[in-house]
């Protein structure tokens, strides 16, 4: 038999370590049940901090892990998916691979959506993936090259929402070390919404906007980009901003390969999955993490794409995949506790508690916290057997409960 999950982020990775937890509490051999991982890399890029500078350096190594725990990686990228067939087809180094599956795990995550914006392309920049966020590193250090001129200084980070926050407020503080501690950079962002942080309510919004004021961050609300070119951008309003960095922070969507599986999808691109995130009507498939729409409660709640959600998710449609395999029974997902911890700059965090977002914790104290798990919670587990099944028991994975 063989389990097959295609993406090696936080929710194919842990999908991979809950899946072989599952064979090991079950007394089965590798041999009897294959777990394969297919990927470009053997690698995590810790893509909730690709905001940070030195984003060459946030990555974590996988390959030790996966063979602590006998999964097996495949080089290359699954280009197509045979549902009747049950094969995934990969393109690789070595050639054209064909991989057999009789459970497959989708866990292809996300993209940035960008749309077919005059100039993007060619003038924007982002933090969706390593390449974008160390292009855009390369590009701030080489400002301080530049005349300080027609918007050299100015940052436009069109998007604010959390991606578009934790860029912005983290500005201040990278352009002043590229261009030295007397520079004023201008940074302002663009967000067609009437409020900043839409989906943040009420309470925690307050908390947002005074850091902004704090940093000098501006924020033009009600209206979007309308264009770029090599000078700046140019709003919906008409409105032209001299600015020789534009970062889009404006939406995600399911990745490309999940159009591939005949089933309904939401508007982000996401398979709809049922409770132990099986995709209903396709045999042998389940979905996680950013490629699936699945209920975390039973009030209405849906996972969001987020890390948090997809490291939860990823263990539950592993060991699910797995129990099918084995016969035995599946656990449904659930992920009542929710958290949200936004950074912001050195004006500090803001931590949240519960879908209505209520305040926790700000200033320094939610920094902390905010590290803490940059650092160290959403990072592997060391690529030591027992440690890293241990690490993957479903209803255990992304607990947040010591903070609610």
């Amino acid at each position: 038999m063989r389990l097959v999950i295609i993406g090696a982020g936080f929710a194919g990775m842990y999908a991979a370590l809950s899946a072989a937890r599952l064979r090991d509490v079950q007394g089965v051999s590798p041999e009897e049940l294959e777990i394969a991982l297919v990927a470009p890399e053997p690698t995590l890029v810790v893509r909730p901090r690709l905001y940070e500078q030195k984003p060459e350096t946030l990555t974590a190594p996988l390959l030790d892990v996966f063979k602590a725990i006998d999964v097996v990686y495949v080089q290359g990228s699954a280009e197509t998916v045979d549902t009747k067939s049950r094969a995934v087809h990969i393109a690789s180094l070595d050639g054209a691979k064909k991989l057999s599956y009789d459970r497959l795990v989708v866990a292809t995550g996300s993209k940035l959506f960008r749309p077919n914006i005059p100039g993007l392309a060619e003038h924007g920049f982002a933090v969706d993936s390593i390449d974008d966020a160390v292009a855009l590193d390369k590009h701030l250090h080489g400002l301080a090259r530049r005349p300080a001129l027609n918007g050299r200084d100015t940052v436009v980070v069109a998007g604010g929402g959390f991606t578009g926050i934790e860029a912005a407020t983290e500005m201040p503080a990278r352009l002043r070390e590229i261009l030295g501690k007397n520079a004023k950079p201008r940074v302002v962002i663009i967000e067609r919404n009437p409020a900043i942080a839409p989906d943040m309510g009420d309470e925690a919004r307050p908390v947002i906007e005074a850091a902004l004021r704090k940093l000098g961050v501006e924020t033009l609300l009600g209206t979007g980009v309308a264009s770029l070119d090599a000078s700046g951008v140019t709003l919906s309003s008409g409105e032209h901003i001299e600015a020789e960095t534009v970062v889009w922070a404006a939406g995600i969507r399911a990745a490309p390969l999940t159009q591939q599986i005949p089933a309904e999808r939401d508007n982000f691109g996401r398979l709809l999955v049922d409770r132990d995130l099986r995709v209903p009507g396709v045999a042998g498939v389940f979905a996680t993490g950013d490629a699936a729409r699945a209920a975390c409660d039973d009030d209405g709640n849906y996972a969001l794409m987020s890390c948090q959600h997809a490291t939860r998710m990823g263990a539950f449609a592993g060991n699910n995949a797995a129990a099918e395999l084995l016969g035995v029974p599946t656990k449904p997902y659930h992920q009542k506790g929710y958290v949200t911890c936004l950074d912001l700059g050195e004006a500090g965090a803001l931590f949240t508690t519960g879908w209505e977002r209520k305040v926790a914790m700000v200033d320094d104290v939610a920094k902390k916290t905010k590290r803490e798990i940059n650092t160290v919670w959403i990072y592997p587990p060391k690529a030591e057997r027992a440690a890293a099944l241990a690490s993957a028991d479903p209803p255990h994975v992304s607990d947040v409960s010591g903070f609610l």
